[in-house]
């Protein structure tokens, strides 16, 4: 790969300072204080703490906006470095999130959806030319670039907040960071047509499942979002699964909790 080919946009550090700064406010002060009660996490006393909360919520959008940038960024270099050389001259490359579709669909849509409703929307898409590609197998891997990035970003966020120490805030933040990334890695693998775990798949499909799944993909995720919503036993199956895939890895359900406390501060 050309080393000119990849340059972090300037906005991508500004998505990077404005996470950073949230984490610095984490520092100053902690979050609310939640404790586990009959099996729930429920919040034991609601105090003005306005730098934890502001810092919790810079950390949270800031770094979510990141890794939604680094997921499609995965995709675009796999497909680079698998024959599509044509997402450089589309600003792939760049880490521009603006370049990923529209930018109200890839990060305003998202950001809102996690706020409101703790659901890790996919965000963007970048339009990859499938035929350029070398093989089946690399098609696969550049579906999969996307969720696998928010997975490792998830182990390495969980791995911090259990090997260093730092503040409860900046620890809650990280935390609840972390789960969002499994959440997202969880969802994005499902095959279902739009997302990523279809796209993994859709290579070896015969040609009719193929052409089902492109008349499915504007609104088959809009189908299963509304069930995680809407069906109590789906969404418990869905996120059960996720903290499941958390625990594993490590994460820390009760730090997550206070950090998920700490943004959806108006609940």
């Amino acid at each position: 790969m050309q080393r000119s080919a990849i340059r972090p946009s300037p906005l991508f550090f500004g998505i990077l300072a404005v996470t950073i700064a949230g984490g610095v406010l984490t520092v100053l002060q902690a979050p609310l204080p939640v404790e586990e009660f009959g099996g729930e996490f429920m919040v034991t006393a609601i105090e003005h703490q306005p730098l934890g909360t502001l810092g919790i919520v810079l950390l949270v959008i800031g770094g979510w906006a990141a890794s939604l940038t680094l997921h499609e960024f995965g995709h675009a270099v796999v497909a680079y470095k698998g024959g599509d050389h044509e997402v450089a001259a589309k600003g792939y490359l760049t880490m521009d999130i603006r370049r990923y579709t529209d930018p109200v669909l890839s990060l305003v849509l998202p950001l809102l959806l996690l706020a409101f409703g703790g659901i890790p929307l996919p965000g963007g898409a970048v339009w990859i030319n499938r035929w350029a590609l070398r093989s089946r197998s690399t098609a696969s891997w550049v579906s999969l670039a996307g969720p696998l990035s928010n997975l490792v970003l998830g182990v390495a966020l969980t791995m911090s907040v259990a090997f260093i120490p730092m503040a409860p805030g900046l620890m809650a933040g990280l935390s609840y960071l972390a789960l969002l990334q499994i959440l997202a890695f969880v969802l994005n693998i499902l095959p279902v047509p739009g997302l990523d775990g279809f796209g993994a798949i859709e290579p070896y499909l015969s040609p009719q499942v193929r052409e089902f799944g492109m008349k499915a993909r504007p609104w088959a995720p809009l189908v299963l979002f509304a069930l995680l919503i809407g069906v109590p036993f789906v969404g418990d199956l869905f996120f059960g699964l996720a903290d499941s895939v958390f625990g594993l890895l490590g994460g820390d359900e009760y730090q997550s909790s206070v950090g998920q406390t700490a943004f959806m501060f108006w609940r």
